[in-house]
């Protein structure tokens, strides 16, 4: 795994249609319970280094009920998206993850983490990615879905603070789906104790 994550960090497969040098940013260890498969990190995250180190981040740690000590935790959580560098900015917000990543990396990191027992699919691309015709009309369908997808996945949202007038809108994420995401998540932590020397922050 060490050297497959050394390789991903060294990645410049798509450098001439990216806005910055190449920061290809990934979380991820052998033994990782918990995928989180999103969709590219924004500007703050590519300067950071640091996965979710944003507004989205602290929106999605809420929605799981867990700290900052727990979800950097490579034991625990492997934080892999769909692109792994800022794909640069477009009319209406980021442009969309590059379709190099996924096909060149993903398979090859998930095959590495034989101990996972939950994978999150977050936003449209790695929905469409992951459950392929399986996917609903609209991310909207697909969510309110997810039991639907239960065995594999569990599909989300983006947690961008934009995304706050859909979640006022559909009131059953809260209600029903972020019950039912936590229990998930604190069955795996709760089997997978964490000691205070884990954390990789």
């Amino acid at each position: 795994m060490d050297k497959l994550l050394s390789e991903i960090r060294n990645c410049s497969v798509c450098k001439d249609f990216l806005p910055n040098i190449p920061r290809p940013i990934i979380q991820a260890s052998s033994v990782s319970k918990i995928v989180i498969i999103g969709q590219a990190p924004g500007q703050k995250v590519q300067n950071s280094g640091i996965p979710w180190d944003d507004a989205s981040g602290n929106n999605l740690r809420e929605w799981l009920g867990v700290d900052k000590e727990t979800f950097y935790n490579d034991k625990i959580f492997a934080l892999i998206p769909m692109g792994f560098c800022f794909p640069g900015n477009g009319k209406s917000g980021d442009l969309p993850p590059r379709p190099e990543c996924a096909p060149l990396w993903h398979q090859q990191v998930l095959e590495s983490m034989p101990e996972i027992k939950l994978t999150l699919l977050i936003g449209q691309h790695a929905q469409k990615y992951y459950l392929k015709n399986n996917v609903k009309a609209s991310l909207t369908e697909t969510v309110k879905n997810y039991q639907e997808y239960l065995a594999n996945y569990i599909p989300l949202p983006h947690p961008s603070p934009r995304n706050n007038i859909w979640q006022k809108k559909n009131t059953w994420f809260k209600e029903n789906l972020i019950q039912v995401l936590q229990e998930k998540v604190v069955s795996v932590i709760d089997c997978n104790p964490l000691s205070t020397t884990d954390s990789i922050i």
